[in-house]
């Protein structure tokens, strides 16, 4: 199966990425399903990456009827070891402004019906979740923002995602509630991504697109439908330049994460005790431990 160590998901307005060349579209079956779409892989200037659209190429897909398990196994599935997701979200803060880019470090999970493991049924593991998002990464995907000098985009390095389950968003007591806990945006599915990246010992990090403020602001009312679809296409093309230079210094100088080795104390069970059926289910994830 053709292979990448580089994997990228794109959110809302993020379905193709334009410069990506000699693409295939790979189908790939899961334990845990069918991923959201067809994984494409092609090479972008030279290093072949795979690319997934979260809610499917047509957007056809909730939030909470997203496929985690099926995306992030299909991403290991190809080998990839960082992973680059790139994600539309609300502003909680004034500074956070529309067309900003986010790197956030913290999450909050305000989701209700997400699964965001692959254990369970035979199997244990806890992993370490204490700096959710790969640092290292983050690092050089920041710097990618800010090397790219993007007109209109402030960078905004750190801060914390508030992730909602959706579909609706929030009332204005729950923005301002989220604004009391110091978050900075919001938005509705990357914290299950960066829990199930974790277990899968990929190094994970979130490009964050602010599309508009979220309703605590005074003038959200003034925000029309039209003013964030624009942002969104224009946050489109700005992530792909940002992920072309990140892309680019991820090739040059790959970083050690401790991602890569979060299940080395992290699974509970004794592994001759795991049931037959949960190591062949488990197997991409289990084999260099058993």
């Amino acid at each position: 199966m053709t292979e990448a160590a580089i994997g990228i998901i794109g959110g809302s307005g993020l379905y193709k990425m334009e410069a990506l060349k000699d693409v295939e579209e790979v189908q790939i079956d899961t334990p845990f399903g069918k991923p959201s779409d067809a994984l494409i892989v092609g090479s972008l200037d030279g290093v072949r990456v795979a690319f997934l659209a979260r809610h499917g190429r047509n957007h056809h897909l909730l939030p909470s009827e997203l496929p985690f398990r099926a995306n992030i196994y299909a991403m290991k599935s190809l080998g990839v070891k960082y992973l680059i997701s790139a994600s539309a979200v609300g502003s909680l803060k004034e500074e956070a402004k529309p067309l900003d880019m986010v790197v956030p470090d913290q999450f909050i999970d305000r989701t209700k019906n997400r699964i965001s493991t692959f254990f369970g049924q035979g199997i244990v593991a806890h992993v370490a979740f204490g700096d959710p998002v790969c640092l290292k990464l983050a690092q050089i995907l920041a710097d990618a923002v800010e090397s790219s000098r993007l007109t209109e985009v402030t960078l905004h390095r750190g801060g914390t995602y508030i992730c909602m389950e959706g579909p609706t968003f929030s009332t204005k007591a729950e923005s301002n509630l989220h604004r009391s806990w110091g978050a900075t945006i919001i938005g509705m599915t990357n914290l299950p991504e960066a829990k199930l990246a974790r277990e899968a010992e990929i190094a994970y990090a979130t490009l964050a697109l602010v599309t508009d403020y979220d309703c605590w602001h005074p003038d959200h009312d003034s925000v029309t439908v039209e003013l964030v679809i624009a942002n969104l296409q224009r946050n489109a093309i700005n992530a792909q330049k940002v992920i072309q230079e990140t892309v680019r210094r991820l090739t040059e100088n790959p970083p050690d994460s401790d991602a890569h080795s979060a299940l080395k104390y992290a699974i509970l069970t004794p592994l001759d005790k795991i049931s037959v059926e949960a190591k062949q289910r488990l197997h991409l994830l289990l084999q260099k431990y058993l």
